[in-house]
């Protein structure tokens, strides 16, 4: 008998005569859904944060992601280089610390407990993405609000309220805009007086795992004393953890106070760590 299968034997056809053709990477089908598991991290958006504002990354329900900030003390723009060096750029001279562990309590819902030791500051906040960017939606859309409070979360209440809209490209890199309106932020001169910023930031994915990222919250409305705060950050993601080393010109780290921003001519080294447990 023939076999059918032999080398050089014509390809199958169609009834129509047309010889069909295996899919390949660029022709197969996108997995349906996989833009809605939250559980599927885009590399466009692997931390809860740019540098400081808020992203809105999606979390899967129950799990979890923990973030560690150091703002150190010493101003980089303050004496020549022997002087910075035998300060370690800033390490010798102490440094502002502060901790999360946020938590999705359902899903599109994130609940989250921040520490400060720039004055002891208590951070209660939450977030609930609204929109997501589909290949039929532009942005994603996240309602954010929080309450902050001096010593230890006994003096000083500072309510906030924000959205977070943002956009990737790809995997590549996204862009935020990040409106946020915080209350009480003149309470260190015993005056209430409200702030309203405009957070702006993006990050790059430069190579690989290596990214770029930059933000400024220029105020709007309210109080608005010395300079608007800023940061800007290099990046490395390995595996659930991500690690950034900063540079700022203030220790703010909750909404109220980057909303009262940063001093001129100063600028801070710091880092973040990030580890996501999903």
């Amino acid at each position: 008998m023939l076999n059918v299968a032999a080398a050089g034997a014509p390809a199958a056809q169609s009834p129509s005569g047309v010889t069909p053709v295996a899919p390949t990477e660029s022709t197969a089908a996108r997995p349906q859904g996989i833009e809605d598991d939250d559980a599927v991290l885009n590399p466009a958006v692997p931390d809860v944060v740019v540098v400081n504002l808020p992203t809105g990354m999606p979390m899967p329900r129950f799990k979890g992601n923990f973030r560690l900030t150091h703002r150190f003390a010493g101003n980089l723009r303050r004496g020549g280089f022997g002087n910075q060096l035998g300060n370690l750029f800033g390490l010798d001279q102490g440094a502002i610390i502060g901790f999360e562990y946020r938590v999705a309590l359902i899903r599109h819902v994130q609940a989250a407990f921040y520490r400060s030791s720039f004055n002891k500051t208590i951070q209660l906040h939450g977030a609930y993405e609204a929109l997501r960017q589909r290949r039929a939606g532009p942005v994603s859309v996240s309602a954010l609000v929080s309450i902050e409070g001096a010593n230890n979360f006994r003096d000083n209440y500072a309510p906030a309220v924000g959205l977070v809209v943002s956009r990737t490209v790809g995997t590549r890199g996204a862009a935020y805009f990040t409106p946020i309106w915080a209350d009480n932020t003149a309470a260190s001169l015993n005056v209430d007086r409200s702030t309203t910023f405009v957070g702006i930031g993006g990050r790059v994915r430069v190579r690989g795992s290596v990214y770029l990222a930059a933000e400024v919250a220029p105020r709007v409305a309210g109080y608005t004393p010395d300079r608007a705060a800023y940061g800007i950050s290099i990046e490395k993601r390995a595996g659930g953890h991500m690690f950034s080393l900063t540079f700022t010109n203030s220790f703010g780290t909750t909404f109220a106070q980057v909303a009262r921003g940063g001093a001129a001519n100063t600028l801070y080294l710091g880092f973040n760590l990030g580890r996501k447990f999903f």
